[in-house]
């Protein structure tokens, strides 16, 4: 099984196949647990210096680490064979890791996103599950490329299989999926 997320301040949208490309399960996970802010450096800590941004900063992410182990933890159960590989939208290999910097344009908008991501690539390899990274603007090109004929009814015929929900995130997840294959 290959996992493909689309994910959001504080939860994703991920979407597990098979090795010939079915849609095995489709789900909403939460990446936060309620009532923690989802967005640390970007929004929440406009109003403290740097030293409470790093400590909202750590209590955020170890709430991720919980929330996201959960959701992970229950799709490898649900699922009927394991796990291999899980594909996440990319970041930059140098992107900072200090607050001071984080703050700052252009990285604080893009602080958050990057934090859910290197958490879900942690938990990922924690598990032995191979981490792929994808770029969001062509991965749908990659799939297409990768299936050739079979593309339009593996990408676009899913969803009158399936039926709702089915959107641009599930359609983005599969075809990252697709492409770890």
């Amino acid at each position: 099984m290959r996992a493909g997320v689309a994910d959001h301040l504080g939860w994703a949208t991920v979407v597990t196949v098979s090795a010939d490309h079915e849609v095995v399960d489709r789900r909403r996970i939460e990446l936060v647990e309620p009532g923690v802010p989802n967005m640390p450096v970007h929004h929440d800590s406009k109003a403290l210096d740097d030293a409470a941004t790093a400590a909202l900063v750590a209590e955020v992410r170890a709430s991720i680490r919980r929330a996201t182990a959960r959701a992970l933890d229950q799709l490898a159960r649900d699922l009927p064979a394991p796990v291999r590989s899980l594909s996440l939208r990319t970041w930059p290999a140098d992107f900072p890791t200090d607050v001071a910097v984080l703050r700052r344009v252009p990285w604080e908008a893009r602080a958050d996103a990057v934090m859910y991501r290197e958490e879900l690539a942690a938990l990922a390899a924690r598990r032995g599950w191979a981490v792929h990274r994808y770029d969001t603007k062509r991965v749908v090109d990659e799939a297409t490329a990768h299936l050739g004929p079979m593309a339009v009814d593996v990408l676009d015929g899913v969803r009158d299989r399936l039926g709702p929900p089915w959107t641009k995130d599930h359609r983005t997840a599969l075809a990252a999926a697709i492409t770890a294959g």
